[in-house]
């Protein structure tokens, strides 16, 4: 615990991994800080492959720390088929601040979570609030899909393109004009950079304002710097007017609501597998003999875990 809150690499490094492995330890040390979380400005950076996110990042955690912040990046990468770890390392990435003693970074792997997210994301931005960190930097995979996950985890997402991103129409096909509150058209040096911030800012007047926010769009050569204050400062303006409209403790109690949805499916399975293993590998035969729909599996498995508590048989649903 003394290791966390004196930003210690490897303690916090420690923590993570307790996190991501659902070690029992975890449980206890998140109770502690828990009351130490909620005040760092936790920002999303997503996009497609090839956007330059990582170069983007790492400009933006040198110009937050000339500016005073302490910065952590979470870099959550596909997981690696044979380790089951981060197939990209940030040892290989962001190699620029690996030397700052005000600055973490940490690759984690998606291990089959959807929406672009680590499944112990969440968690792992808890301890480094809990550290005292006042920046928070989560890039996501950036495979493509909608990645609605950021929009739970953080409290000012960001969405970089390119040039070569193709048509905005496409990008809003994929979700991400409804996501971002900051839109960066990267490699801004690049043909077709002033016609897509051209088409991002059509398609946002058609978009109705979020929060009492309308997203603004900079455009950014990351591999020299230029457009990064720009960014840092639309950032810190959708933070405080989310935080003046009360939006933002809205938008936080609605990430809380997800989060305990989520908590509560992942530990009840985990409760009845524990109990029950071969009725688990029953459950799993009916359903591909297509004798019970999963659905009615899953008020099965609801029923088995109740009704010791209830005082009477649960309804078991066969078909």
């Amino acid at each position: 615990m003394d290791g966390l809150t004196r930003r210690e690499a490897g303690a916090l490094a420690r923590l993570i991994s307790w996190a991501e492995d659902r070690d029992p330890r975890i449980g206890e040390v998140l109770r502690r800080v828990y009351p130490q979380t909620g005040r760092a400005h936790r920002l999303g950076i997503t996009g497609p492959p090839g956007a330059g996110k990582s170069t983007l990042i790492t400009r933006l955690a040198t110009r937050l720390r000339e500016k005073g912040d302490t910065v952590a990046v979470v870099a959550v990468d596909p997981t690696s088929p044979f380790t089951g770890g981060a197939l990209l390392g940030d040892r290989y990435r962001m190699t620029e601040l690996a030397e700052d003693d005000g600055i973490f970074i940490r690759s984690m792997a998606t291990r089959g979570s959807l929406g672009g997210l680590a499944s112990a994301t969440d968690e792992a931005l808890d301890l480094l609030d809990a550290a005292g960190f006042t920046t928070l930097l989560v890039e996501t995979v950036g495979v493509g899909q909608v990645e609605l996950d950021i929009t739970k985890a953080t409290d000012t997402v960001i969405v970089v393109l390119v040039p070569e991103s193709g048509d905005a129409i496409q990008t809003m096909k994929a979700g991400l004009m409804e996501i971002g509150d900051v839109f960066v058209v990267n490699k801004a040096d690049r043909e077709g950079a002033e016609r897509l911030a051209i088409e991002l800012e059509t398609m946002l007047d058609l978009r109705p304002d979020r929060d009492g926010w309308r997203p603004e769009v900079i455009k950014t050569v990351a591999s020299t710097g230029e457009g990064v204050d720009a960014v840092v400062e639309a950032a810190r303006r959708h933070r405080r007017r989310v935080t003046d409209t009360g939006a933002l403790a809205e938008r936080r109690r609605s990430t809380l609501l997800m989060r305990l949805a989520g908590e509560a499916r992942q530990l009840l399975f985990e409760r009845w597998e524990e109990q029950d293993r071969g009725a688990l590998e029953e459950v799993l035969d009916r359903i591909a003999r297509r004798e019970i729909t999963p659905h009615d599996a899953a008020l099965d498995i609801l029923d088995r875990l109740i009704a010791p508590h209830s005082g009477g048989e649960g309804a078991r649903r066969e078909s």
